[in-house]
């Protein structure tokens, strides 16, 4: 089993950060958008991005792994 780079790592922490460690930022009922307390929408913002950037982190790993079996090395 391989590793995963660097890159798709990263791209895999962005919703875990943004929903964990960002609770000061939002935790807040004022502002409402789109009648929603802000913290609501926030999280519910989370559950569209978190696949955008999953989509993006398995492109970084199926590129690599398409520039491997080119070189030969996988």
């Amino acid at each position: 089993m391989k590793r995963p780079s660097l890159g798709a790592v990263l791209w895999a922490l962005i919703p875990f950060a943004g929903t964990c460690f960002s609770v000061a930022l939002w935790d807040r009922i004022d502002p409402r958008i789109f009648g929603l307390p802000f913290s609501f929408f926030w999280l519910i913002s989370w559950l569209f991005l978190t696949p955008l950037c999953m989509w993006r982190a398995y492109r970084i790993e199926t590129k690599q792994d398409r520039l491997q079996r080119k070189d030969g090395r996988g």
